[in-house]
């Protein structure tokens, strides 16, 4: 990292607004004016009703989509084309089935010219920091879908990215896998504090996790409405900080506004109108 960077913003989104044309030539409004920024070093969770545009911010701040007003800043600079800065986790696995834990991997490493044998002795050790250094020579179809996810966040750890992009990462898991996998995802993040932007429908994951807490509206336009610091004590264990009683008034607190939020995105997603 250049000198000066560990203190700048790592993603700054400027009055971002995104917009989408229709098949039938209307353009429709994602998000409008978005604020938001993350610190270096910053843990920031998103929380809104489905479709409100969680995942589009995540897509901005990638550089995967172009705002159509407003600006996005990564570590101060304007962000032009893919933000080669920022590692992405999706929802959905993003792993090669014919490929092993192993070289799953080392691919990043490959593909930008690392020789071989030093991306998979560093691949090695990114599976073990996951707790998978057994399972190296396994294919995804023989991994749960814990032990996956696990080869995903090591496939996006060993680039070393400054940021992660996280796209309800552990949301197609069990709730007892999802607690698990977020111990860990706070363990790796504590050696190195990257700033993290994380996508999330669930509110009690969010604030186990996170720093910040951004609350979004219901779409079309949806907008940020709500930025709750979370005061609970690091390090935490995500078994034992559901049972503090400040995270239940956060929790009150937060849901005071956003039930109002989900509520308004369900009737607005039973409007044949509303379906794009």
């Amino acid at each position: 990292m250049e000198t000066g960077e560990v203190a700048a913003t790592a993603v700054a989104l400027e009055d971002a607004t995104v917009a989408f044309r229709l098949a039938d030539a209307r353009v429709y409004t994602a998000v409008e004016k978005a604020r938001l920024t993350v610190d270096h070093g910053e843990f920031v969770a998103i929380v809104g009703p489905t479709g409100c545009g969680k995942s589009t911010l995540l897509n901005v701040a990638a550089g995967l989509l172009k705002p159509a007003a407003g600006a996005v800043r990564i570590f101060d600079r304007p962000l032009s084309g893919l933000n080669r800065q920022a590692g992405y986790l999706f929802q959905a696995d993003a792993l090669f089935p014919w490929k092993t834990a192993l070289d799953n991997v080392a691919i990043g490493l490959e593909i930008a010219g690392t020789p071989r044998r030093t991306a998979l002795a560093e691949a090695q050790h990114w599976l073990t920091s996951v707790g998978l250094g057994a399972f190296a020579g396994r294919y995804p179809h023989m991994l749960s879908g814990g032990q996956r996810k696990r080869v995903a966040l090591a496939q996006v750890l060993i680039r070393n990215p400054k940021i992660l992009l996280m796209d309800e990462p552990f949301g197609p898991l069990d709730a007892q896998t999802r607690q698990v996998m977020g111990n860990l995802l706070l363990e790796l993040w504590t050696r190195d504090r990257k700033a993290v932007l994380f996508v999330t429908h669930d509110l009690e994951e969010a604030i186990a996790l996170a720093d910040r807490v951004v609350i979004m509206s219901a779409g079309p336009g949806s907008r940020i409405i709500g930025d709750w610091k979370v005061p609970l004590q690091r390090p935490r264990d995500i078994f034992e900080i559901r049972l503090d009683p400040g995270f239940h008034d956060l929790h009150r607190e937060i849901w005071s506004m956003l039930k109002d939020e989900v509520m308004k995105g369900y009737v607005q997603s039973t409007q044949p109108e509303a379906r794009v």
